[in-house]
């Protein structure tokens, strides 16, 4: 029973599982049971988006190249979905969520904080839990792993315990029972590489970590910051604060997070920039925007800075094509001797959809009437320029 206190705060958080496989399942049913990645198809180029679970038990996964992933299984199903049905599905999601709090912090397209502390004082949690779950699946055909907790980071390490569908519920009483046994590379936040550092000196477990005698090893690993940063998180001496505005729009649509435990591998920084990429893309697309311009904002251990930007030939608020290039502006700068505390993803030249200049042409003109006035302001412009004898138009019969 989770006691119901008023200064104790019931936070969920609620993950999509395999989200974008799941939405491509539901508009291609046949692709249910079979192993099949999201990324750009026809082509060796490119990473993998995500991969279905059957995809992942054969060791393809996010981020890997789509020549490795065919080498892996050469027959396997690799395919395209308009970024629009996904922000579809993701509102959907939302908007039930909303039934239940007003409260809800969205993180990603696939994933979202909401405190349920008020509905959960005429509900139980895991009862209100498993009537969300039923709703996703039934209303939507899309599961989900929710984490029930006191404070945001561990809402989110108690969703990512069981999935898919599962329901787990962690109280600061619970950490010793349901996180110390748990491997040190599902503390969210320690990096891809920085585990591996922890599991080589010793450090197998989080129990392991949160031993006292084991503190001066551990901070030779990861340093004093992040060693403090992580003993708090997991005892719930962090934020419960759910903020419904920490992604909402500003003048510059850009988003950056610092790490305490530092970055230190070209996939880490990847993975932590495509989510990012996801984010600001879900956020352009459902308010029709699009870009032109893309940044990227690398920090060092020693609060060296850089910024890089390239500009696209055309409009985009595709999530592979502007993925693609931030890929490529990390490869060209990122250095593997050095650790990052900071990294960041930003778009600009940002115009909405009216916005956008248009080529007319008389394929691209449907209208009539506006075709007509296109066509005579092109031949009112050369008249101008070269007299009204060089270019005039025939008058039509009808006319």
């Amino acid at each position: 029973m989770i006691k119901k206190e008023n200064h104790v705060r019931i936070i969920f958080h609620i993950d999509m599982n395999a989200y974008f496989c799941s939405v491509a399942c539901i508009l291609y049913p046949s692709l249910r049971g079979e192993a099949f990645a999201i990324g750009r198809e026809n082509t060796y180029k490119g990473v993998i988006s995500t991969a279905s679970y059957e995809a992942r038990a054969l060791g393809i996964h996010a981020a890997m190249p789509i020549s490795e992933a065919y080498k892996i299984k050469p027959d396997l199903k690799v395919i395209s979905i308009d970024y629009r049905y996904y922000q579809d599905y993701h509102n959907k999601f939302v908007n039930i969520i909303k039934e239940y709090s007003n409260l809800i912090e969205v993180a990603s397209i696939d994933e979202l904080y909401a405190d349920m502390t008020d509905i959960s004082k005429s509900k139980h949690p895991i009862v209100l839990a498993k009537e969300i779950q039923l709703r996703l699946l039934k209303e939507l055909g899309l599961s989900c792993s929710i984490g029930i907790a006191p404070t945001l980071f561990l809402a989110k390490m108690a969703s990512d315990i069981k999935k898919p569908l599962g329901i787990t519920v962690i109280r600061k009483k619970d950490v010793k029972d349901i996180l110390y046994p748990l491997s040190v590379k599902e503390i969210f936040g320690i990096g891809k590489k920085t585990y591996p550092k922890l599991i080589n000196g010793g450090i197998n477990t989080i129990a392991e970590f949160m031993m006292p005698e084991n503190k001066d090893r551990i901070i030779s690993i990861i340093g004093d910051n992040s060693y403090n940063y992580v003993i708090n998180h997991i005892l719930g001496n962090s934020s419960n604060i759910i903020d419904p505005n920490r992604y909402s729009d500003s003048s510059s649509i850009s988003t950056s997070q610092t790490y305490d435990v530092f970055l230190s591998s070209l996939s880490e920084i990847l993975y932590e920039m495509r989510r990012m990429t996801r984010e600001l893309c879900s956020k352009m697309k459902s308010k029709d925007y699009y870009t032109k311009t893309v940044n990227i904002t690398l920090r060092d251990d020693n609060f060296h800075t850089i910024t890089r930007q390239d500009t696209l030939d055309e409009y985009s608020n595709d999530f592979q094509s502007l993925y693609e290039v931030i890929t490529n502006l990390v490869e060209d700068n990122y250095s593997f001797e050095k650790r990052y505390r900071l990294v960041g993803v930003g778009f600009s030249n940002i115009l909405h959809e009216s916005e956008l200049p248009i080529e007319y042409n008389l394929f691209t003109i449907n209208d009539k009437d506006v075709k007509a006035e296109n066509i005579n302001n092109i031949i009112s412009m050369f008249q101008q320029k070269y007299g009204k004898n060089i270019i005039y138009r025939k008058k039509d019969k009808n006319d």
